[in-house]
């Protein structure tokens, strides 16, 4: 038997299914991990099973060991592996990893020990001699992690290579998984009751204990040893005595450990008005169908979208399926899951980065057994193990949140349309401001659209008032906060109503800037400039994390001035100005493990706090029927941002802030800060013009042959030597460009621009430069792609570049 696998240890430029012998005895399937080597060395590495066959195992290395009892990817989920390597230039493996939760990885423990060989004694003083040396003294073996301790800043991995080939050392490796599954001791009654509390009757005074554990098990029959315990005051030695009479059954039962979900206080599904049900009706057919495809749900901010999300989700439990709702930031969730939780019950699961991972393994496991048919999440939910799959829905479909910043850089969009496609589930897309793509394939026809034009329960869009900075600047008013502004969040407050106030930037100040030589303190490390932050009296880079106290002075003597305005100074400024105010602030310097989103946003509800303040957080997805005012402090931070997106990203920005005003009661009111206020982006915002901006952008994209005309791909190059980058980038464009005009890829009319520094030229020492390619992606593009990939890793001159592809052009 031959298995082809998929191993961890391959590179993009090597990757492809290697073939491997199966030991006789070894049961193996598609889906699950082995132990294998790999290499001329024959390093011990992980690998996945593809698939397996009949054939001829002559001179096949022989897999080690199966590392799973059961395959934790099915032939959906490889196949989607699969197409996260050919779609985002990634590895398979890599491709497998982001689909399974941390908790199922292995650690690996190298033990290096000493051979026979005395040999080395005599030899001349050398690196490897002082190897040799230290794991003499530390007895003749010792833990990898001990020697990399012993011998900083050396390239110890090509040294105890070279030992292990010269037969001077020897390697030993344990695998461990990172978290184990949780079990519990479930005591149950071994005899019949009436025979138990006839024994329990004739216990003496001094077994007390005895008889109130048996007297409760007559009555439950079966429980927890722990919670046996907790309820009659006995010890777990009482319960084993009575498990060696023979009057009780102690057994382990695998529990979860689970995030723990408040919620809502709702009656009943969310009852649908006449615009809510024609969408879902449409919907609802479009579920039932053979082939359901992709929808837009476009829908003012507050028109109710959570509503039909709702009821298309119990039409998919009633169905039989599992559905998956998916958020773009964590800071919705809470409040999301509370209410679906509310109508679903326990047949809910969340999966998001901020669950320890010891939870987010066992809501995967639930979800992998059935046990949860509902998943709420973030990005990563996409790949949600659910049985036999019928909904999809991203909420938020244009937030760039939905995009991996890391390998693989996949967009959860487009995963889940292949999803729905393979699994025959609706994929469906919901926002008050869909992207330029998405509502570009509606009105082609390639997606449903449905429409919510008005407010739920007829409720007014909130009147917006656009306040000119710079007549406050001639006024000598020279804070964050306009007095326009001061006056309507005096009202509000007066009103007992509540305030939120929207800065995308966190910090005291963004940066301090010298009177004299006009200089601002840089990061050593990237190419930006620090940001003050009071709190701790530091200036920090918001990129590496570098941190450095506040200088007294310039290096060249002079005063160092703040300037700009970050969350924390607005902070501080509402607090001069207006001491009687409460203030919530909520960013990433607020948001921890212990101060999570959800206490942030229950304290601002329930406390009744003045003001909430935040960054995107507060942007979007958030129902706080109590606030009445918006502002915007400067509408200007993406404006004027080096990507093609920054008017689209704008505009979604703002018209999504401006929508959480106004949701109870009482009509809700904006305000937006800017030095702009003629420019056509803002105005149409300020008109919450969906329609009006779309068709303007449209045009714009047209011209330029931006997407969705054609895709815009990424190609970044980093490295600690900038010349060998842009060396490499210059070469790799000559290349690419050299091809573009020969068959089959001259039709594609493709464009390459560049090289060229990216936004932030250089982080944590790596100098950054970039490509950009212009073109219709099709298979031909993706082959000669991925052959000058590989061709660039396998090229020496470019040792120490490293090149990835974004084909969502973040940059």
């Amino acid at each position: 038997m031959i298995a082809r696998i998929a191993v961890a240890a391959a590179n993009f430029a090597i990757d492809k299914p290697y073939s491997y012998a199966v030991p006789r005895g070894m049961d193996l399937q598609p889906g699950m991990r082995v132990q294998v080597p790999f290499g001329r060395g024959n390093r011990q590495t992980e690998g996945i099973v593809l698939s397996l066959a009949e054939g001829e195992e002559k001179d096949l290395k022989a897999v080690q060991a199966a590392l799973d009892l059961h395959p934790v990817l099915d032939d959906t989920m490889l196949h989607l592996a699969s197409f996260l390597r050919d779609r985002y230039f990634c590895t398979f493996y890599d491709g497998a990893r982001a689909m399974l939760p941390a908790g199922l990885w292995f650690e690996i423990r190298e033990t290096w020990s000493l051979t026979d060989d005395v040999s080395w004694k005599d030899a001349p003083p050398s690196k490897g001699l002082a190897v040799l040396q230290t794991l003499e003294a530390m007895g003749g073996s010792a833990d990898g992690a001990k020697l990399r301790e012993s011998f900083p800043g050396e390239d110890l991995p090509k040294l105890l290579s070279y030992l292990q080939r010269k037969k001077l050392i020897a390697c030993s490796s344990t695998r461990r998984r990172k978290i184990n599954d949780k079990t519990e001791q479930i005591a149950t009654l071994a005899v019949s009751a009436e025979e138990t509390q006839a024994f329990a009757m004739g216990l003496p005074k001094s077994a007390a204990m005895q008889r109130a554990v048996l007297q409760t098990m007559c009555s439950v029959g079966s429980v927890a040893v722990k919670e046996l315990c907790y309820f009659t005051g006995a010890s777990t030695a009482t319960v084993r005595r009575l498990e060696s009479l023979g009057y009780l059954t102690l057994t382990e039962r695998e529990c979860f450990r689970c995030h723990e979900i408040r919620p809502a206080q709702v009656d009943g599904l969310p009852v649908l008005n006449e615009e809510q049900t024609a969408a879902f009706e449409g919907l609802q057919a479009q579920l039932a169908s053979q082939k359901p495809g992709g929808a837009l749900l476009y829908g003012v901010t507050g028109s109710g979208k959570t509503a039909v999300y709702l009821n298309l989700i119990r039409k998919t439990l009633d169905m039989g399926k599992s559905a998956i709702l998916m958020v773009p930031e964590i800071a919705l969730t809470p409040q999301l899951l509370g209410l679906v939780s509310a109508h679903f019950g326990q047949t809910v699961a969340v999966l998001h980065s901020s669950l320890a991972a010891s939870e987010r393994y066992d809501q995967w496991k639930r979800v992998r057994s059935g046990e949860a048919r509902v998943v709420v999440g973030t990005r990563s939910a996409v790949f949600a193990p659910c049985q036999n799959l019928g909904l999809i829905i991203l909420d938020e479909e244009q937030e760039r949140s939905y995009i991996s910043e890391n390998s693989p850089r996949y967009a959860a969009k487009e995963v889940a349309l292949w999803r729905g496609s393979r699994q025959n589930a609706l994929v469906l897309m919901g926002s008050a401001t869909p992207s330029v793509e998405t509502m570009y394939h509606a009105l082609a026809g390639r997606y449903s659209l449905y429409k919510l034009k008005n407010r739920y329960g007829g409720r007014p869009l909130p009147k917006v008032e656009i306040v000119d900075l710079r007549h406050e600047l001639q006024e000598g008013n020279d804070l964050a906060l306009s007095y326009p502004l001061l006056e309507a969040m005096r009202d509000t407050y007066e009103a007992g109503k509540q305030t939120v106030l929207f800065l995308n930037r966190r910090g005291n100040s963004r940066s301090l800037l010298c009177v004299d030589c006009g200089k601002a303190p840089e990061c050593p490390r990237c190419s930006q400039r620090l940001t003050y932050h009071s709190a701790n009296n530091r200036l920090m880079c918001h990129y590496c994390g570098f941190s450095r106290p506040v200088p007294d002075r310039c290096e060249c003597g002079g005063r160092l001035k703040q300037v700009g305005v970050g969350t924390q100074k607005v902070v501080q400024q509402l607090q001069a100005l207006c001491p009687e105010y409460t203030v919530d602030r909520m960013d990433a310097d607020t948001v921890s493990a212990v101060n999570t989103h959800e206490k942030i946003l229950d304290h601002f509800q329930k406390e009744k706090v003045s003001v909430l303040l935040g960054t995107q957080m507060v942007a979007k997805g958030l129902n706080l029927p109590n606030v009445t005012l918006v502002g915007v402090l400067d509408a200007d931070l993406s404006l004027y941002a080096d990507s093609f997106r920054a008017a689209e990203t704008t505009f979604h920005m703002l018209t999504q802030v401006v929508g959480r005003s106004g949701r109870g009661d009482t009509d809700g009111r904006a305000m937006i800060q800017t030095l702009s206020p003629q420019h056509q982006v803002i105005r149409l915002a300020a008109r919450q013009d969906y329609d009006a901006f779309y068709q303007m952008e449209i045009e714009l994209r047209r011209l330029q042959g931006l997407p969705p005309f054609r895709e815009l791909l990424t190609l970044q190059f980093s490295g600690l030597e900038e010349a060998a980058v842009l060396r490499g980038a210059a070469k790799f464009r000559d290349s690419l460009a050299a091809l573009c005009k020969q068959p089959p890829y001259l039709q594609n009319d493709a464009t390459v621009l560049g090289p060229a520094p990216c936004a932030v030229a250089k982080i944590n020492y790596y100098f950054r430069y970039r490509l950009t390619l212009q073109c219709r992606m099709d298979r031909n593009m993706a082959t000669l792609l991925a052959h000058l990939l590989r061709q660039f890793a396998a090229d020496r001159e470019n040792r120490g570049v490293s090149l990835f592809v974004d084909t969502n052009g973040a940059e």
